[in-house]
């Protein structure tokens, strides 16, 4: 039987990625046969503006996705040994979806869309003789003859994607529009007519918009990207757009994985400290104030060091540098849910101390129902907006909190691509003259983005899970 041409490789955090997904599908079909769930994310998606950080946040899901599928080549041998053998790197989809990104390596610095190098050489030239100059690049602008072709063949580029662009906006705007018909059951022209007026159920022109936005932009950057550096590229002549796609899974990671560590502490200790009160409530109080009185980054450090000082003394249980780099991620996971479930502990004890002396819950204890049935019946469904705020709120904060923490050094594994490692990387080229600025740039931008839309996304869902704000916004 021939071998496979590859062979899977299951991270920890791409087993947790696949739970969470399967949760998250769940969780999507269970809400769609019940309208009281239903409700509020219909509100969500009729605001302009959920709308945006929806499809922002789904473009950053999907480069998560796709690097979160790992695998290992198979390596040609010549020899034609019966044992198949396989690449120590391990590469995911992203990677080969964007393999000329990875591929086309420099020298060094290279601004963006260069065609030679930003430090100057020592090189011949025709004559033989030695001169000061700044050389060409491998890849970057190398299909051209001369320099000055370079930007007509952009502005060409740009045209033709453009095209390409428009040409899959308007079959995918037609699609939408056919099923939008058969499902309300009203005439195309009608449809037509109600999404260019803005007068549609569910702000359409606005998804149309955005997605002729994605696809201009996916479109032009693809075919950019073949032939120029679009970002530039780092030191070690890396190119910069590809080190930006690839810090999408671990900001995803650390935003997620860290949640689903802070929620169940957070939620369980809050409600049992607000609703039991007495020593229950001193006790869950006495830990989370003894918590919050530790430095956070110390007990982080601390605990990446002792990670650090495992891994170097047992290498045999991590087989490539990826793995060993993937179990730093998760446990700074771990850490970060650990050390971040305090605030939002605090917010469900003084809510469910409020909630608890409410009427209905005074009647389902006179109607002796126990405990257990009135956290489950009517204090916790009271407490899931603060929740789902709170949660998307945090994403952002963790975002920024890898960022932070690798630029002091315990963040994520120096071998593994995120937003934190570029700006670290960036602060010495801060200091160079001329500036590299297009590295520091990028990682901001990218982070910038799916901050800004996880914020937007966090507003929508306060307005629209808040049951005291449904009068005031509908």
């Amino acid at each position: 039987m021939a071998s496979l041409p590859f062979i899977p490789v299951f991270l920890w955090t791409d087993i947790l990625i696949y739970l969470l997904l399967s949760f998250v599908i769940y969780s999507v079909l269970y809400i769609r046969k019940h309208a009281h769930l239903k409700a509020p994310w219909k509100l969500v998606i009729k605001r302009k503006r959920g709308v945006i950080s929806i499809m922002v946040l789904m473009c950053y899901v999907f480069v998560g996705l796709l690097d979160s599928v790992h695998f290992r080549l198979t390596i040609d041998d010549q020899q034609k040994s019966e044992k198949q053998h396989y690449a120590s790197q391990v590469t995911s989809l992203l990677d080969i979806a964007i393999m000329p990104l990875r591929e086309q390596v420099e020298k060094t610095y290279s601004a963006p869309f260069a065609t030679r190098s930003f430090s100057r050489e020592m090189q011949k030239d025709v004559s033989s003789e030695l001169s000061y100059v700044y050389p060409k690049l491998h890849h970057g602008g190398a299909h051209l003859r001369f320099e000055k072709e370079k930007l007509p063949d952009i502005l060409s580029t740009i045209i033709i994607s453009s095209g390409k662009a428009l040409i899959t906006w308007l079959l995918l705007s037609a699609l939408l529009l056919n099923y939008l018909a058969q499902r309300y059951d009203t005439p195309w022209l009608k449809q037509y007519k109600d999404i260019l007026l803005g007068s549609a159920r569910y702000p359409v022109r606005t998804l149309l918009l955005m997605l002729g936005i994605i696809l201009l932009t996916v479109f032009n950057v693809a075919a950019l990207s073949v032939d120029y550096h679009v970002l530039g590229t780092d030191k070690v002549g890396q190119d910069v757009l590809y080190q930006s796609l690839k810090s999408i899974r671990t900001g995803l990671v650390i935003g997620t994985l860290t949640t689903l560590v802070m929620l169940p502490l957070a939620i369980s200790m809050g409600i049992a400290a607000g609703y039991f009160r007495g020593w229950i409530d001193d006790v869950i109080q006495y830990v989370y104030t003894t918590l919050n009185s530790i430095p956070g980054v110390l007990l982080i450090a601390a605990a990446v060091l002792m990670l650090q000082v495992y891994m170097n003394n047992h290498p045999e249980n991590f087989v490539t540098i990826t793995e060993r780099a993937d179990m730093r991620l998760l446990f700074l996971c771990i850490i970060l849910g650990v050390t971040s479930w305090t605030g939002l502990c605090r917010i469900l004890r003084g809510e469910t101390l409020k909630l608890r002396e409410s009427e209905y819950v005074l009647a389902s204890r006179a109607l002796g129902a126990s405990s257990l049935s009135i956290l489950h019946r009517h204090i916790l469904p009271n407490l899931m907006h603060i929740v789902m705020i709170s949660v998307v709120l945090d994403f952002s904060g963790l975002v920024l909190a890898e960022a932070v923490l690798s630029y002091v050094g315990v963040g994520v594994d120096p071998s593994m691509i995120s937003w934190g490692n570029m700006i670290n990387s960036a602060r010495l080229e801060m200091a160079r003259d001329p500036v590299v600025w297009w590295s520091l740039t990028a990682a901001f931008f990218f982070m910038f983005l799916l901050v800004l839309a996880a914020n937007l996304f966090a507003d929508v869902v306060r307005d629209a899970f808040d049951p005291k704000g449904h009068k005031q916004n509908d």
